[in-house]
């Protein structure tokens, strides 16, 4: 087995009710722990309302599909580049104008 390099680190994460070895950067263990806590909580919710109506393959989708929704809506509200096109339009216009004079 190849050394573990020194910024890196072995650790078990719980996830809804399954262990799973992950070898992570040091830095990120915390957002490790913080999504499988988050991905633990999704499941329990969509569980708690669909459990013996619905298979647990298909609560897992749930959970996946609400997750992946709400990472795609914060990395929308992320999005710098229609701001960057009206700041470029916007120096365009003054170099413009500055040019005339």
């Amino acid at each position: 087995m190849a050394e573990q390099k020194k910024d890196t680190l072995h650790i078990r994460l719980h996830v809804y009710d399954e262990e799973i070895d992950v070898t992570i950067n040091r830095e990120d263990e915390e957002y490790y722990r913080a999504a499988a806590s988050f991905i633990t909580d999704r499941y329990n919710t969509y569980a708690q309302m669909f459990k013996g109506r619905k298979s647990d393959h298909t609560i897992a989708l749930m959970a996946m599909v609400d997750i992946a929704l709400r990472y795609k809506k914060e990395q929308a509200k992320n999005d710098t580049a229609p701001y960057s096109d009206i700041l470029q339009q916007l120096t365009a216009e003054i170099e413009q104008t500055l040019s005339e004079k």
